[in-house]
């Protein structure tokens, strides 16, 4: 399984527990899968954190 797949499957887990807390629980389950896929594909090595971070604060163009 690649580490995108296996960071959203555990991200996918978290959420699940989160899940116990209503919505707001539907609200952390997305930021998990979400999560568990950055860090699956920073795994991968698809995603350097330092560049995703400069176009989040405008210092650099994502493109």
């Amino acid at each position: 399984m690649k580490p995108t797949v296996t960071g959203m499957a555990i991200g996918a887990v978290l959420a699940f527990t989160a899940l116990i807390f209503d919505f707001w629980g539907f609200l952390l389950m997305a930021l998990f899968i979400a999560a568990g896929a950055l860090f699956g594909r920073a795994a991968e090595g698809k995603v350097d954190f330092r560049t995703v971070r400069d176009a989040l604060t405008g210092r650099r163009s994502s493109s």
